[in-house]
C-alpha cells in the first residue's frame, strides 16, 4: 500500500471520531483505496456502498425524510448481506456526488447513533456548492490531493533517516551532503515525470516503464474530460477548451491565463464559472495576482488576473509530450522547464495548505509565488536553469521598505545556501514548506481585569 499522509487522520477518526467523515478531492487520487485499506488495516467492521454501482441506495435516501433515520437504517440493512452491528459497524458511502443530499441528511444519522459514517466521491467541490443545509458539527472534512513529493519519496523507499537529515538541513539552512543532494535531485526529476497519481506511482514502483505511465496519464485526462461533458453543450466545450489551454498558457512568457485565447472576444465574467468549475473539481490550481506583497495577502488579490496550473505535475509533463519527458530524463539544458517547475511548486504549496499568489509590477518585475508563511509574507522564486542567483524582481521587493519583507526563498537545482535575507533551497525541499508543520500561533493573553 502506498503511504499517504491522510491515513493518520482516518485512523484517528476510526478510533475517536464522533461525527461523520467526508473525504474530498479530485478523481483518481486514491480516496476510495485509502479509506478501504485503512479500514482493513485497523480491523474495522465495515460495509461499503458505491452509489454508481448501487443506485438503489440513492432511492432509499430519496424516499426517506431527513429525520426518519430509523426507517432508513432498516432499509439499508436489507440492501446488504453484511451483518450491521450497532455501535461497531462503519458504513462507507462512496461516489456520493450521485446523491449529494446524503450530506444534508447525515446529521440525523449521526444523531441516531447506531453506526459511524464515512463518505467520499469525486467532483464534490463542484456538486456541493450551494448546498442549502450543511450539517455543521456533524461532519468533518478531509481533503486529499495527488501524492506530494514527500509521499513519493516514501514510495521510492527513501529512508526516514535521510529525510530527517534533509529536514534538519532545511530548518537550519545547512548545505546537504553532495551525494544525497544529487540523488534527491534525480528523485525529484523522476517525480516531474511520474507525478502523484497513485496508479502512475504504483506502476513506476513496479516496473519503471514510462510508456505505461504515459498511458495512465492519458486515461486520467480523458476521464476528466468525460466529467466535463456532464455540463450542457455550450459549457462543456468551454470547459474542455479551458482545460486543454492550460499547458500552452503556462508556456507563454508571462504564464498568465489569457482569456482571449479561449475565444477572440472572450470576457472574464462570461467564463468565470468555467474556471471555478475546474478549480472546485480539483483538476486545476489558481495562483492569483496581487497588487502589493503585503499582509494579509488576500486583501490585495485581483480575481480576474491569475495563472492556472494543473493539479498533478505528471499529467502536465505527459501533455507536453514524450520529447519533453525525454529532455527531463536526459537533463537537457536546452529545455525551458520554467512552466514545469512552477506547476510542481503550485501543486506542492496547495497540498501543504497554502493559497498561492504572484506579484507582477511594471516597475519592480514579477515574483513567481507569494504565500503567507509563519505569519508573514514570503516571496518564492522558481529557477529551472543555472542562473538561479539572478532575480531582479525579488531583489526589488526585498529592498522596498514599505513591504517589510524579511526573508525570501529561491528554489532551484542548487544546494542550500543562505545569502543575506535570501535562502537558496533545492527543489526537493519543497516538501518541508508545509503549513501543517508550522508552529501554532501563540497569542498573548491580555489582562482586562482593570477595565
Amino acid at each position: 500500500m502506498l503511504w499517504r499522509k491522510q491515513q493518520k487522520e482516518i485512523v484517528e477518526w476510526i478510533n475517536n471520531g464522533k461525527d461523520a467523515l467526508l473525504v474530498t478531492g479530485a478523481r483518481q487520487i486514491g480516496k476510495t483505496y485509502l479509506i478501504e485499506e485503512t479500514l482493513k488495516q485497523t480491523n474495522s467492521d465495515y460495509v461499503s456502498f458505491n452509489l454508481i454501482d448501487q443506485p438503489e441506495i440513492i432511492k432509499i435516501f430519496n424516499s426517506i425524510s431527513s429525520s426518519n433515520s430509523k426507517t432508513f437504517i432498516e432499509r439499508l440493512t436489507i440492501a446488504t448481506s453484511h451483518d450491521l452491528k450497532k455501535r461497531k459497524t462503519i458504513i462507507f458511502f462512496d461516489e456520493i456526488q450521485e446523491c449529494k443530499d446524503i450530506v444534508t441528511k447525515i446529521k440525523f444519522l449521526v444523531q441516531e447513533g447506531s453506526f459511524k459514517y464515512i463518505l467520499s466521491g469525486s467532483l464534490l467541490g463542484v456538486e456541493l456548492v450551494g448546498l442549502k443545509s450543511a450539517p455543521v458539527g456533524f461532519l468533518s472534512t478531509l481533503e486529499m490531493y495527488p501524492m506530494d513529493f514527500y509521499e513519493f519519496t516514501k514510495a521510492l523507499n527513501i529512508k526516514d533517516n535521510t529525510l530527517n537529515i534533509l529536514k534538519e538541513s532545511f530548518f537550519n539552512e545547512m548545505e546537504v551532503d553532495e551525494f544525497i543532494h544529487d540523488k534527491m535531485i534525480e528523485a525529484f526529476k523522476t517525480y516531474l515525470l511520474v507525478g502523484g497519481m497513485p496508479e502512475a506511482v504504483s506502476s513506476y514502483v513496479k516496473d519503471g516503464d514510462y510508456n505505461k505511465i504515459f498511458e495512465i496519464h492519458k486515461k486520467i485526462i480523458e476521464q476528466y474530460k468525460v466529467d466535463f461533458t456532464k455540463y450542457e453543450k455550450s459549457k462543456r466545450l468551454t470547459l474542455i477548451r479551458t482545460y486543454e489551454l492550460i499547458p500552452s498558457e503556462l508556456s507563454d512568457k508571462n504564464k498568465r491565463y489569457t482569456i482571449s485565447n479561449i475565444k477572440d472576444d472572450a470576457k472574464f465574467n462570461r467564463y468565470e464559472n468555467s474556471f471555478n468549475w475546474l478549480i472546485d473539481s480539483g483538476v486545476a490550481i489558481p495562483t492569483y495576482n496581487i497588487t502589493e506583497p503585503r499582509f494579509p495577502i488576500e486583501l490585495n488579490k485581483k480575481s480576474n488576473l491569475f495563472k492556472l496550473f494543473l493539479s498533478d505535475i505528471g499529467l502536465l509533463t505527459s501533455l507536453y509530450g514524450k520529447n519533453t519527458q525525454m529532455a527531463i530524463m536526459n537533463d537537457d539544458k536546452t529545455l525551458n522547464a520554467g512552466a514545469i517547475y512552477e506547476d510542481v511548486v503550485a501543486q506542492e504549496l496547495k497540498c501543504h495548505g497554502y493559497k498561492c499568489y504572484y506579484f507582477n509590477s511594471h516597475r519592480q518585475g514579477e515574483v513567481d509565488f507569494i504565500i503567507e508563511y509563519r505569519d508573514t509574507v514570503l516571496p518564492i522564486e522558481v529557477k529551472s536553469g543555472k542562473e538561479y542567483a539572478r532575480h531582479s524582481a525579488l531583489d526589488n521587493i526585498l529592498k522596498n521598505k514599505d513591504y517589510g519583507i524579511k526573508k525570501a526563498f529561491v528554489l532551484s537545482n542548487a544546494n542550500v545556501l543562505r545569502k543575506d535575507n535570501i535562502v537558496y533551497y533545492p527543489m526537493y525541499m519543497l516538501m518541508f514548506i508545509d503549513k501543517y508543520n508550522e508552529e501554532s500561533i501563540k497569542i498573548k493573553k491580555i489582562d482586562l481585569s482593570n477595565l
